[in-house]
């Protein structure tokens, strides 16, 4: 999709090494952007930043490197955005791993509701102060098609657990994250949505998971350049998409009691207090 120009604005997104990520990169630092992109591997982010600027003429991109396993390394990341960016007028919570074994992260985390949602959902609560101030602004929150109800007896499936299972569980709680902040950002200029990208991208997750792509990640790209950019979504938040029309997530994201035993769960777990969550 065309973008429309986006000089003056910054944009920060997860995971903008490879992948989606790396294609609405460039996307935006083509339409003028000052591009920050996130990584855990300090050579594979140098590569990317050096081929986002190749292709899109434009030397303001940068990379920051902390790994959304730790919560540690998520405030020292956060800290390092701030450092660099005056304003925060687009954010894409891009980045994300799916596991066929169950491993925790070095919080006692399992690792894929780890870094699916309790990682995102650190790292924008440590910018959202800069993002208000850059209203009007966005969040984007990458989710999936792929949706499992939350067990609350059972978060971090220490029982019956399988990989699938606990994808499906952390990207649903990625939509009741959105729906939850877009309810508490109401009135502030900020915009919050949610979105199943496109379906078996040609990505190296689905690559490697042996499945035979069906869509690339260019298509992917395009549905969250939408819903980062395009007039159409001015003041719209709060929505799930499958690709770019507006769809209708699990049941549970729209459960009021649901998403409010999720954000305590979340606060309690990562070590934010409600206060900084529901600030003004």
């Amino acid at each position: 999709m065309d973008v429309a120009d986006m000089t003056g604005k910054t944009v920060v997104i997860t995971g903008g090494n490879s992948g989606i990520g790396l294609e609405t990169a460039v996307a935006l630092a083509q339409a003028g952007a000052k591009t920050v992109i996130t990584a855990r591997d300090r050579a594979r982010g140098e590569a990317a930043v050096a081929q986002i600027r190749a292709r899109s003429g434009r030397d303001d991109v940068d990379l920051v490197v902390f790994d959304l396993a730790s919560i540690a390394s998520i405030h020292e990341g956060a800290a390092a955005i701030l450092a660099r960016c005056d304003r925060i007028d687009v954010l894409v919570n891009n980045a994300g791993l799916v596991l066929s074994d169950r491993r925790e992260t070095e919080d006692g985390f399992e690792a894929t509701f780890g870094v699916n949602h309790l990682g995102p959902f650190v790292l924008t609560d440590l910018l959202l102060d800069r993002i208000k101030h850059s209203a009007p602004a966005r969040i984007v929150n990458v989710s999936s098609l792929g949706q499992q109800a939350i067990d609350f007896d059972d978060v971090m499936l220490t029982h019956g657990y399988s990989g699938s299972r606990a994808y499906c569980q952390s990207k649903l709680a990625q939509i009741l994250f959105t729906i939850d902040l877009a309810r508490e950002l109401s009135g502030s200029g900020v915009t919050v949505n949610a979105l199943h990208p496109a379906t078996y991208m040609n990505t190296t997750m689905v690559r490697q998971s042996g499945v035979t792509p069906s869509s690339s990640v260019e298509q992917g790209a395009e549905a969250i350049l939408k819903l980062a950019v395009s007039p159409e979504l001015e003041g719209e938040s709060g929505l799930y998409f499958n690709g770019q029309r507006e769809a209708r997530a699990d049941a549970q994201a729209y459960d009021a009691d649901a998403r409010q035993q999720l954000k305590a769960l979340s606060i309690k777990l990562t070590g934010l207090s409600a206060k900084d969550y529901t600030s003004p």
